[in-house]
């Protein structure tokens, strides 16, 4: 079991702010949801070259399900596990609804929510600092979201089901680069509508 005290790394990422960090083949990152109902959008690419990065279609494919939770094997677009969840004190985290933007958020919401923070720009701000762009921005992890989706196909998102404390680990079976958003969204229910800190940890020790 990883005990607080023995991580090599621990941050607090306020409230609607970005994150990166390198995480070596065998670390372990966990992310805590402080508060509860805090939705963390998430990126992972291969740190020897960026052009390899988390592919959600393959992901959900090779796990023939449309829900990231324990167990759960991160594919890259070239077909090759880059991370597993190896915790998850939460049950099911959403890999279909992407992540909102400035110009979603107008079309939603209305043009007053159009210069809100978004996790898009966030993305960009952060992946900035490995020569990433934009252009790099492939559809991404939503840890702590609820985003049940209908037997026609239809999703939204509704109310978390995350509590206080709650966490998922992501041990990484390659060197990669994981970029989050915590997400600053106001507008619909994947943060309470309050946006809140997260806790990232990280152990060398590999979970057995």
């Amino acid at each position: 079991m990883l005990e607080e005290k023995q991580a090599v790394y621990t941050f607090d990422v306020p409230a609607e702010r970005p994150w990166s960090h390198l995480l070596k083949r065998g670390q372990t990152l966990r992310i805590v949801d402080i508060e509860g109902q805090q939705a963390v959008d998430a990126l992972l690419y291969g740190a020897d070259n960026t052009a390899e990065r988390y592919s959600a279609q393959d992901t959900m494919r090779a796990q023939g399900s449309a829900y990231i939770d324990l167990g759960t094997q991160l594919i890259s677009n070239l077909g090759r596990v880059m991370a597993r969840i190896t915790a998850d004190s939460c049950g099911r985290h959403d890999t279909s609804a992407g992540c909102c933007s400035c110009e979603s958020n107008a079309i939603r919401f209305g043009d007053v929510t159009k210069y809100q923070p978004a996790c898009r720009d966030n993305f960009i701000l952060e992946l900035s600092r490995y020569g990433l762009t934009k252009r790099d921005i492939v559809a991404n992890l939503n840890f702590f979201m609820n985003v049940p989706i209908e037997p026609s196909g239809d999703f939204t998102v509704v109310d978390g089901i995350s509590g206080p404390g709650n966490h998922v680990d992501i041990t990484a079976e390659m060197d990669v680069i994981v970029a989050i958003s915590n997400c600053p969204q106001i507008n619909n229910p994947c943060n309470g509508f309050n946006p809140t800190p997260v806790r990232v940890l990280i152990w060398d020790k590999p979970v057995n």
